[in-house]
């Protein structure tokens, strides 16, 4: 019988059959999974980010589906549409790709806001109102959102509210040249993607999303995040701080980030590990510190040096 660090392990090694060399960036999927979170991928074109995607929904036998965002897809093209059945003469909901398990949006970016807005509801409280009624989406629904970070000409900023819907924005990278020649290697018949199958059912995934919650964490450590929400809020070269959602999600994939390396608690260095791609979308820097070079990521890691580590027992 697999404990659940044992399935995690498991769980990453197969998706790792696909995504070659980039274990941190698997392992920081897997905990946005497991605290019923959203990704926003942030990257160039061609790195993997669609192949993680559907890796990780073939590891786990879920529902994956892809909606290309463009200027002209509406609101109703994610969510779905209700049309009129002559045969019963009444209206009947259609859903749309929303409905799935894990939906990729891609480059979310080219979509105008108001079909932005459109995945709020069903981020924020895992549902969809239409035409008045509302619509349950399943137990396990994932939003990974691709925004390349280089072109802006024809695209739409997301808003704050939905960049800090985002439980972590994770930036793929370029793989090493090794890696590069490997994933060459890979794919001289066939893609890999193909060979990936469940290896991880629903039922132990729900499992491990209780186990999460389950997972001690010290009032210090408590204190501890809240110290570094704080500081973001009060740091000379943000516009913008950290929410109270930050201070949860840090405390939720810290609590996650535990269970994955079979620890009984909640330590400090796992605060530090997460806090950039939990808290860097969330922050906004100032005009002129951007002008002088200065990055959210730099701002988290400034904030992480001067807050008081606290000792645990």
């Amino acid at each position: 019988m697999y404990n659940h660090q044992d399935q995690l392990n498991i769980l990453e090694d197969n998706i790792e059959k696909v995504i070659v060399g980039k274990r941190k960036v698997i392992e920081l999927a897997l905990i946005t999974l497991l605290c019923r979170g959203h990704i926003l991928l942030e990257d160039v074109p061609g790195l993997g980010k669609t192949m993680l995607a559907r890796s990780i929904a073939n590891s786990l036998a879920l529902r994956f589906k892809r909606v290309q965002f463009t200027p002209d897809l509406l609101p109703s093209d994610i969510t779905g549409v209700s049309i009129f059945n002559q045969r019963s003469g009444e209206f009947e909901f259609k859903p749309g790709p929303i409905f799935t398990n894990i939906l990729l949006a891609d480059e979310i970016n080219r979509a105008t806001p108001r079909t932005q807005s459109s995945l709020l509801e069903s981020m924020g409280e895992h549902q969809v109102t239409a035409d008045g009624s509302t619509y349950k989406l399943p137990p396990v629904f994932i939003v990974i959102a691709t925004q390349n970070p280089i072109e802006l000409q024809g695209t739409y900023p997301l808003p704050e509210a939905q960049l800090d819907r985002f439980f972590m924005r994770i930036s793929m990278g370029y793989p090493a040249p090794g890696e590069e020649v490997r994933v060459m290697q890979m794919q001289i018949k066939e893609h890999p993607i193909k060979s990936v199958s469940s290896v991880v059912t629903e039922a132990d995934l729900k499992a491990m999303q209780e186990a999460v919650t389950e997972m001690y964490i010290d009032i210090s450590i408590m204190e501890y995040i809240v110290k570094i929400i704080d500081a973001t809020r009060s740091h000379p070269d943000l516009l913008l701080g950290a929410s109270p959602r930050g201070s949860l999600s840090l405390m939720r994939a810290s609590q996650a980030m535990a269970l994955m390396r079979n620890l009984e608690y909640v330590v400090p260095s796992l605060i530090k590990e997460v806090a950039v791609p939990v808290l860097a979308h969330r922050i906004m820097v100032r005009p002129q510190s951007r002008l002088r070079g200065v990055t959210e990521s730099a701002v988290v890691n400034e904030v992480l040096a001067s807050v008081p580590v606290p000792v645990t027992k």
